[in-house]
């Protein structure tokens, strides 16, 4: 089998995939790292407390959790266990089966996820929609969530 060599239409899609790919991870740390300044959270913590704050009742099995995050179980568990020991998560056995064990936000974990959602609002208005605008920011929301392979594990509040 003959190599093919990617053509000049190629080369320019894969070089603004690699913009849009890697700007977005630049500027993803750029937001989280304003989080973890001002509300004392890391990535991974904000991202649990989140998941939680959108979740029915603020409530989730770990394993729903595992699985939406994309992390392990045993990452799962570490950032829980660092939530716990700051009183901003609670874990439980599940009444309806035992097996499950339900991660809640505390009232201090709720109040600690919505200042860091408004942190990360702020940061986003500062950092991306002041420099796009509203309209294009909604509209490239629209079109990555469109490329989901997988919507439904979206968390909606």
């Amino acid at each position: 089998m003959a190599e093919k060599c990617p053509d000049a239409a190629d080369l320019e899609l894969l070089d603004q995939w690699n913009t849009l790919q890697a700007g977005f991870r630049r500027v993803t740390d750029q937001l989280l790292a304003d989080v973890q300044a001002k509300a004392g959270l890391t990535p991974s913590e904000f991202q649990v407390l989140w998941f939680l704050l959108t979740s029915p009742e603020q409530t989730a099995p770990m394993n729903q959790l595992a699985a939406t995050l994309n992390f392990t179980t045993a990452g799962t568990t570490k950032v829980a266990d660092r939530l716990t020991e700051a009183e901003l998560l609670h874990r439980q056995p599940s009444a309806a089966d035992r097996r499950v064990v339900l991660a809640s936000l505390t009232d201090q974990g709720r109040r600690v996820a919505m200042d860091a959602a408004l942190t990360l609002a702020g940061a986003l208005r500062e950092r991306v929609v002041s420099r796009v605008g509203a309209e294009t920011f909604a509209s490239t929301a629209h079109c990555v969530r469109e490329l989901d392979p997988n919507p439904e594990r979206l968390c909606r509040p």
